[in-house]
């Protein structure tokens, strides 16, 4: 494996996206397993990107205003739905039992969407991870899903362990009622910016 490449993505990842900012809020209304879940949802929607750029259909989203424009909005518009579920008291930051009841099958649904509907991700893909497929390569495609599956495998730890850190203060967070409210602004904002700027993002 390529140093080079394990250095940039690392990099990347640490990165706090969407990805981070869902993680954290899920972990500090839910607690440590429920982020778990929600790295995991996050990075299964790198997935489809990771496919379309070996398939060559990150190409295609990059010519093709109108379907670029599409998913964007879209991902907006999601971003900005998310801005008022954690500025909601009842929303995504909400840590009251009843907020057990959902399942980590929706928490990971949720964080599956907020990946599939950025359209950058598919080519990031396209650009990033052919410049380490050696000239050499028996078959390029095979080799880029392989790296492909590392920034995965990265992305998922990262994510983790960014969940269990918020967990573990999530107990003194929830004791304090200005702390919480600060939070849910400062979520709110966070997912509101990072729906701006995609939507003012060019190809």
């Amino acid at each position: 494996m390529d140093p080079a490449f394990l250095l940039t993505a690392l990099v990347v990842v640490l990165i706090p996206g969407t990805g981070v900012i869902y993680t954290l809020a899920i972990a500090l209304g839910r607690g440590g397993p429920a982020s778990v879940s929600a790295a995991f949802g996050c990075t299964l929607g790198i997935l489809p990107h990771i496919a379309a750029a070996i398939l060559g259909l990150a190409a295609l989203l990059h010519a093709s205003a109108v379907l670029f424009q599409a998913v964007k909005f879209a991902g907006v518009l999601y971003l900005l739905w998310m801005a008022c579920q954690a500025l909601d008291e009842k929303g995504l930051l909400n840590a009251e039992p009843e907020r057990s009841r959902v399942s980590h099958w929706a928490i990971i649904r949720r964080g599956f969407v907020i990946n599939i509907l950025n359209p950058k991700l598919s080519i990031f893909f396209l650009a990033f991870l052919p410049q380490f497929i050696p000239l050499d390569a028996p078959s390029p495609a095979i080799t880029m899903a392989w790296l492909g599956l590392v920034f995965m495998v990265m992305t998922f730890v990262i994510f983790v362990i960014y969940g269990q850190f918020a967990a573990l203060v999530r107990g003194r967070v929830l004791k304090s009622p200005a702390v919480m409210k600060w939070l849910r602004r400062s979520f709110a904002a966070a997912f509101a910016l990072l729906g701006i700027r995609l939507a003012f993002s060019a190809r």
